[in-house]
């Protein structure tokens, strides 16, 4: 069976990523993926259920749902089981071999399985996560997780899946830019991620538009910052590149506190950068199709925080 690629990047060594659904003939490598990343993980009691896979167990866990294979060069350096029950799915075994960790294997993948399953009209999603490694834990409520059922040790975390917008040109990616501008207000932050010319800009030049702010949106990519002041008594936007930025600290030194209150503030490039800067935040990721002749555009919506809670409804009511 030929693997189907859902998304591919270059590492900055300079290396192949690609994120694969994973199929039968996956099953013996998602195994060893999985065994050599728990098993590298401090012993614990009961052991995890995890080192007990079999190439068969991972066969019959993909049968009864889907997986996503992470290859580095070709090589299996990551993989994540789901199951879907209604519009409640689960996450199982989400494991990065030793030797490829701090790649950022770990969230390209989970991101491309939040997407699909979004796709898939599903609302929730749950995991299981061990209170013994807090660092685990962490890394789930930085990415939108949080508790909600206890049981010894196991702790149950969930998240809302993000809110798909279809866009089949340029003009329809603006107008959901412009749809957006309706539900920010003065203090929100907005983090917008996507590979290069997926649509970015095109998105907050909607933005700007909706929000009815003065001067040429345009990539403040050589300036890092350009703030745009409201025509109509609303609030400013503040748009950031922080392409070229390689830390949260970097961020700190455009001081985007001072007109963070008074303004909206929408940072490209800022995912794994600028989550600092609130803890209620819109994330934005726009995935584009692998064919370069197909302009359409899905763009993914994820509100953090009790700010942007009901973000499905309120979009709906538009």
């Amino acid at each position: 069976m030929q693997r189907t690629v859902l998304a591919e990047t270059t590492l900055g060594d300079g290396r192949l990523l690609q994120l694969v659904s994973a199929g039968d003939q996956d099953a013996a490598a998602s195994c060893d993926v999985i065994l050599a990343a728990f098993g590298n993980r401090p012993a614990v009691e009961p052991p995890p259920p995890a080192l007990r896979e079999t190439p068969d167990s991972v066969r019959a866990a993909l049968a009864d749902g889907f997986g996503v294979l992470t290859l580095v060069d070709g090589q299996p350096a990551g993989v994540v089981i789901v199951s879907i029950d209604g519009d409640v799915a689960g996450v199982h075994r989400v494991s990065v071999r030793p030797d490829y960790q701090r790649l950022g294997i770990a969230s390209a993948m989970m991101t491309v399985v939040l997407e699909s399953l979004a796709l898939q009209g599903v609302h929730r999603v749950e995991l299981i996560a061990r209170a013994e490694f807090p660092a685990v834990v962490a890394w789930w409520q930085r990415h939108g997780f949080a508790e909600i059922a206890r049981r010894g040790t196991s702790l149950t975390l969930a998240r809302q899946l993000p809110v798909c917008l279809i866009a089949e040109t340029a003009e329809q990616t603006q107008d959901v830019g412009r749809r957006l501008a309706g539900l920010l207000r003065a203090g929100d932050l907005v983090i917008a991620s996507g590979d290069l010319g997926a649509g970015k800009t095109t998105l907050t030049q909607g933005l700007g538009a909706g929000l009815g702010v003065a001067g040429a949106v345009i990539s403040p990519t050589f300036v890092l910052s350009r703030v745009h002041p409201s025509t109509v008594g609303g609030p400013a936007l503040v748009h950031v590149d922080a392409y070229r930025l390689g830390s949260a600290a970097e961020l700190d030194d455009l001081d985007l506190d001072a007109s963070a209150a008074d303004s909206v503030t929408l940072v490209e490039w800022g995912s794994g950068v600028a989550e600092g800067l609130n803890e209620e935040r819109l994330e934005i990721d726009i995935r584009r199709s692998l064919d370069p002749a197909d302009e359409t555009r899905w763009i993914f919506l994820t509100g953090v925080g009790p700010r942007w809670a009901g973000l499905r409804e309120q979009l709906e009511a538009e």
